[in-house]
């Protein structure tokens, strides 16, 4: 059985490869304003991303929006909370490798301390005794973030199904993040991966779970809600790249899934369905 999210990014890449034929066309220097446009969406693709836009609704709307309803009625807060506290506890050492690898070590020190309460008294990160008792709280961290620390631009807008809005940067901060993080070699056996699938499928309810009300409103308000998610996840990722804020690790992780848990979404003027 193989691993999860090992073979994810890759397809994802050879989905934008094989769509670079849906590229929206430049305007030409002669219109300022649609060009200015062009480049401030930082869209290149918008075709291909509206059409997996599309997809991952028809997805949403027979899968994942339902489960993540399911999950609500039917598992009681306190425990989908402490369901996040161990999702986002096991982020940890991912988190804490970003955290060192931008030379936060203020930060770092912060985060090792966190997964060291946590683990422990915390009984494996479902209770955030870190911050309840000691004040200190946590914050996110993915390879994309650090590419961006180094300088990396962010690339083309991208849409994948399922994992939401990205960008190129944030695609590969999200497969290296995967990659190098330690419960990806940890263990063999059917058991092990097993764990790993069950720890795969509660990221994305629990992420999803997070944002039902956000997505909710916006598709009941928004215009034209691709583009308004697409606005929304850039301003989130600006501002986490500047650390603007100290929101609590997202369970989700670097290319998020929709807007990402807590994330802001900008009011629409006027409503259309979906």
């Amino acid at each position: 059985m193989p691993r999860p999210m090992r073979f994810g990014p890759l397809l994802a890449t050879a989905l934008i490869v094989t769509g670079l034929a849906g590229c929206a066309t430049r305007p030409p220097a002669s219109d300022p304003e649609a060009l200015a446009e062009f480049v401030a969406n930082n869209d290149p693709m918008e075709p291909l991303n509206r059409g997996l836009y599309e997809v991952n609704n028809a997805i949403d709307t027979v899968a994942l929006r339902p489960a993540a309803v399911a999950y609500r009625t039917l598992v009681p807060g306190p425990v989908r909370e402490g369901v996040r506290n161990a999702l986002g506890n096991l982020r940890a050492p991912t988190i804490l490798m970003n955290d060192l690898l931008q030379g936060e070590m203020d930060r770092a020190g912060r985060t090792a301390t966190r997964f060291l309460i946590n683990s422990t008294l915390g009984i494996g990160g479902i209770v955030d005794v870190a911050e309840w008792q000691f004040g200190i709280r946590g914050h996110g961290e993915d390879f994309g973030q650090t590419l961006a620390n180094w300088g990396v631009g962010e690339g083309p807008f991208l849409f994948l199904p399922v994992l939401g809005p990205s960008n190129l940067r944030d695609l590969t901060g999200a497969g290296v993040d995967a990659v190098a993080s330690p419960w990806f070699w940890f263990g063999q056996g059917e058991v092990v991966e097993i764990l790993r699938w069950v720890r795969t499928g509660m990221t994305v309810l629990d992420a999803r779970e997070g944002v039902l009300d956000t997505l909710d409103t916006l598709y009941a308000t928004s215009l034209d809600p691709y583009a308004t998610l697409r606005s929304a996840y850039r301003q989130r990722r600006n501002n986490e790249i500047r650390n603007l804020g100290e929101p609590a690790p997202e369970a989700a992780g670097g290319t998020g899934f929709g807007v990402g848990v807590g994330a802001t979404v900008p009011p629409a003027p006027a409503q259309s369905p979906r």
